[in-house]
């Protein structure tokens, strides 16, 4: 049944799950290799999207995939969790956590740009504004501010951050074909990872980290980023009246993931870091009011 005031608290539950994962990145990685955590988070994403799945009687379904079914999700398995997030963790690992998670937020300038060879859709003008305002926060944030000099800070971490961003894009837009239930497939896709992110572990890391904090923070984004924030999110959207109104919940979080940031992670936010994120968001902005 459609209840918007329903669908809004579920909103902004992602919303605050979505806001600490930032800092959870940066602090866990304190501790572990980022193969390690994308493993111990994905084992943990695992048994809470299973949890969910009994708990309202689907995880029946899991058995009743068909061959291609299982064979799409070894290939988008491969896609996400297993490169994006590798990608994305040792984004995360080279950037402060005030710059990483701004540019993460340029994925869905990315998806518009990956829509045009892949689905056949056009820029319209609203779409390329939003393009050049978005990349020119993203400018602002990896230049900290210094637009003359154009020295970037840390040029590998911003490549990995935009680079996570085209993979989270073309996941989607290849989960577009995809009609399983959506936990079903996100649950069947993480299954299929896990294999490669143990391999990965094996030969470029240690599976056995030994540290209880970074292990505790592994199963923070597992629970949360990785599990429980994709179910409240279709919730919210499924309860939705009007979805464009949930869907706008997401400008909230940025800006509380970076108060997180400063106060949980201990890092000085700069100016050049807000001003980049506004023009970002400004970007998105734009992008949505053309829809």
């Amino acid at each position: 049944m459609k209840d918007q005031k329903r669908a809004m608290r579920f909103g902004l539950v992602t919303v605050a799950m979505w806001s600490t994962v930032a800092s959870a990145f940066k602090l866990a990685l304190a501790h572990v290799s980022p193969l390690q955590l994308l493993f111990f988070a994905s084992l943990a994403s695992c048994l809470t999207l299973a949890a969910i799945l009994a708990a309202t009687g689907r995880l029946g379904q899991l058995r009743r995939l068909t061959r291609a079914q299982w064979r799409r999700s070894l290939f988008l398995g491969a896609l996400n969790p297993f490169l994006y997030y590798t990608i994305l963790f040792a984004a995360y690992d080279l950037l402060p956590a005030q710059e990483a998670q701004p540019l993460n937020y340029t994925w869905a300038i990315t998806l518009s740009l990956l829509a045009v060879p892949m689905l056949g859709q056009k820029l319209r003008g609203r779409d390329l504004i939003a393009i050049l305002v978005s990349y020119c926060g993203v400018v602002v944030i990896a230049t900290h501010g210094d637009l003359l000099g154009m020295r970037f800070a840390s040029p590998s971490g911003v490549a990995l951050a935009l680079v996570s961003t085209v993979i989270w894009a073309l996941y989607w837009i290849l989960g577009t074909r995809d009609d399983r239930d959506p936990v079903v497939g996100l649950l069947a896709n993480f299954l299929c990872s896990l294999p490669l992110t143990f391999l990965a572990v094996l030969c470029f890391s240690d599976p056995f980290p030994g540290s209880w904090p970074g292990l505790a923070g592994a199963a923070y984004v597992g629970v949360f980023e990785m599990g429980l924030a994709f179910v409240t999110w279709l919730t919210a959207l499924k309860c939705a009246e009007n979805a464009a109104r949930v869907a706008n919940l997401i400008f909230l979080s940025p800006f509380c993931s970076l108060l997180l940031i400063h106060f949980l992670v201990g890092e000085a936010i700069l100016p050049s870091t807000v001003v980049g994120l506004g023009l970002i968001l400004a970007g998105l902005g734009v992008q949505r009011l053309g829809r």
